[in-house]
């Protein structure tokens, strides 16, 4: 009787597996979107993810509105409550990148500490902090979601812009603005930076 190698991997899983590997050998990046509603984190996030996969690396998109349908789903708009949605959602983003994913996160996160608190759960330039620079108006102007609308009539209470601040980074390392640039721009500067730091 001829005997099996139980061992052996079949040929086109062997592929797969060294696809992998490849697409893998980098410390992973974390994409940290940050910036006002309706600066464009979240149709950023989705398109910068969707390329990414298209060019098959690993890619994870987490959006602040989904978490908040789920894992955050008990979390309000109050400073310790944006602050525990940010470090929650740190620690989502640091198994993703323990997993050799790379991760895209689309997060208001308005205080810089915050920020930093999540950049310090990584490696040294493994962390990308992007910030879409648009100012209020034009946000207000967006308004996709009515946000600003529900927040000026009392409807949402420590709002973002409106009743509470915004902390812009100092030390981004992409600055977008977004009031000036379309999509398609903003995701070349993103690769340039990318294509610059990593091995995609």
């Amino acid at each position: 009787m001829k005997q099996i190698n139980r061992c052996a991997m079949p040929e086109r899983l062997v592929k797969k597996s060294q696809k992998l590997k490849i697409l893998t050998v980098n410390t992973p990046f974390v994409v940290w979107f940050t910036g006002l509603s309706g600066s464009g984190k979240s149709t950023l996030g989705v398109k910068l993810t969707d390329e990414l996969l298209s060019q098959e690396v690993p890619a994870y998109h987490l959006d602040g509105d989904s978490l908040r349908t789920g894992l955050n789903y008990d979390l309000g708009f109050s400073r310790e409550d944006r602050r525990e949605n940010v470090r929650r959602a740190g620690e989502v983003a640091k198994i993703l990148s323990d997993s050799g994913t790379n991760v895209i996160a689309s997060f208001i996160s308005p205080y810089a500490e915050d920020r930093l608190k999540v950049r310090k759960l990584f490696k040294p330039k493994q962390f990308v902090e992007v910030y879409l620079n648009c100012p209020l108006e034009i946000c207000q102007k967006r308004d996709v979601k009515g946000l600003y609308r529900a927040a000026k009539h009392g409807k949402i209470k420590e709002f973002t812009g409106i009743s509470q601040p915004y902390e812009k980074p100092k030390h981004a390392e992409i600055v977008l603005d977004t009031n000036q640039m379309n999509p398609d721009q903003c995701l070349k500067k993103i690769f340039a930076y990318l294509n610059s730091n990593y091995r995609l």
